[in-house]
């Protein structure tokens, strides 16, 4: 394929180079002419492991070259990749200067141009960035974004020091688009990959950058966390992490990454409150592990406001329990949600077949009698009765039951808590707490090779 790459430092030139030696024809673009005449000379612009000899090897197999003339990389190529800078303002924001600039090129050239052509983007940018670009395109061409041309969301996982390996190497292969002719195209670009490639929405893909970046960040500051209360108590940080990094199942897994409503449970509370307050005593500052409460106490605090806006009416709670298949109410977000409501008099009634208040012994019952010892007038023993009796339903527990409950409710306010993903009628007005209505029906736009 010819294929034109706009923006020729870190991102451009190993694409550049690793494109050229997957057997593409490769025209590089910058403004900066020391670069084009780098290219030109068989030089790469960055100093980066393998990518010199690839530069090299490549320029003498004809397969790059480079130039400041945008026009003509534009009308001689069919997919365009966008590689220039996103440096950040002061105040933490885009500079999406060169971007923008790289657009009205696009705008300018594709009026006078034949074919489809694609523009896919590399940089890391802010969800709607593209949207935003295929407007300018759009308005400057004349053309019809998705018939004529298409902008594509393809962001790129690359480490400076391995950016070569990682190239050829990625965990996958994102690409963000609502064009399945535009997703082809990109595709096609990594057939000589061993990952498989995702088609997701072009926001998805666009936000991707920065919830994987955040999180790396995320893991470093927890990382040092623990590492700064271990050697305060004089034991070995790092064998504390390589035993965590063991656990496949849960601690290094997809396992607690589901967005939704509040964690509870008889451990997660008690063991991070411990570990606070050890470290309190150590007479540490452990901000990131501090915080992790307060963003609970932020998901409770965005169901009650959703829920305030109904407060004259019946509110019925599918579930009551910590999580589904089990009768365990201790620090149960839905436990603490319902006396939440209760205190601002709310009308309520609870539906769980897992939690029998007459046969509720031990703990769960001294958990009962201390919380909500009136727990007992507010269940009910049938889902039927819940539903007729509620205004608006909230889904606390993901139990297979309530699939079936909420595909035969209508006109009622559903608040899912958990992403039940039922089948719910449209007379219904339907509320994730994280998600839309449509995401429940489709989880995600995902193509796999």
């Amino acid at each position: 394929m010819n294929i034109s790459i706009f923006g020729l430092g870190y991102v451009g030139c190993v694409s550049l180079g690793c494109l050229a030696q997957n057997g593409h024809q490769v025209v590089g673009v910058d403004v900066n002419k020391t670069k084009v005449d780098q290219i030109n000379d068989g030089r790469a612009t960055i100093v980066e492991k393998d990518i010199d000899a690839i530069i090299a090897t490549q320029h003498l197999l004809g397969r790059i070259r480079a130039t400041t003339d945008f026009r003509e990389a534009i009308f001689n190529t069919d997919l365009s990749i966008i590689a220039v800078g996103t440096p950040t303002t002061a105040q933490g924001h885009l500079n999406l200067t060169y971007i923008l600039n790289v657009a009205e090129h696009f705008g300018n050239v594709l009026r006078e141009k034949e074919g489809f052509h694609v523009v896919a983007l590399r940089s890391t940018v802010m969800p709607g960035t593209c949207e935003k670009i295929a407007a300018m395109i759009e308005e400057r061409s004349g053309k019809t974004r998705n018939v004529d041309f298409a902008v594509v969301s393809n962001p790129e996982f690359l480490r400076e020091g391995t950016a070569v390996y990682d190239y050829y190497h990625p965990p996958l292969t994102l690409i963000g688009t609502e064009s399945e002719r535009a997703a082809a195209v990109v595709r096609s670009l990594y057939d000589e990959l061993p990952a498989e490639v995702i088609v997701a929405e072009t926001k998805t893909a666009e936000i991707m950058k920065y919830v994987n970046n955040t999180y790396h960040a995320l893991k470093i500051s927890f990382a040092n966390e623990v590492g700064n209360i271990c050697s305060s108590l004089g034991i070995d940080s790092h064998e504390v992490m390589d035993i965590f990094c063991k656990d496949k199942q849960l601690n290094i897994s997809k396992y607690y990454f589901k967005p939704g409503f509040a964690y509870g449970g008889s451990c997660l509370p008690k063991d991070l409150k411990g570990l606070q307050t050890l470290a309190h005593d150590l007479y540490l500052q452990v901000p990131v592990i501090n915080s992790i409460h307060r963003t609970n106490e932020i998901q409770m605090q965005r169901a009650i406001a959703v829920l305030m806006r109904h407060s004259h009416r019946n509110i019925g709670f599918l579930g009551i329990g910590f999580k589904a298949g089990t009768d365990d109410l201790r620090n149960s977000p839905a436990v603490e949600l319902a006396e939440t409501l209760l205190g601002k008099g709310f009308s309520l009634k609870i539906y769980d077949r897992n939690v029998h208040t007459s046969k509720l012994t031990g703990t769960n019952k001294e958990y009962i009698d201390q919380h909500i010892p009136h727990l007992s007038r507010l269940m009910v023993q049938d889902a039927q009765e819940l539903t007729e009796w509620s205004d608006v339903l909230v889904v606390c527990t993901k139990e297979a039951e309530f699939v079936h409950v909420l595909s035969e409710t209508s006109n009622k306010v559903v608040l899912d808590l958990v992403r039940i993903q039922a089948d719910v009628d449209a007379s219904n007005q339907y509320i994730g707490i994280n998600w839309s209505q449509d995401a429940t029906d489709s989880p995600a736009q995902l193509t796999f090779r």
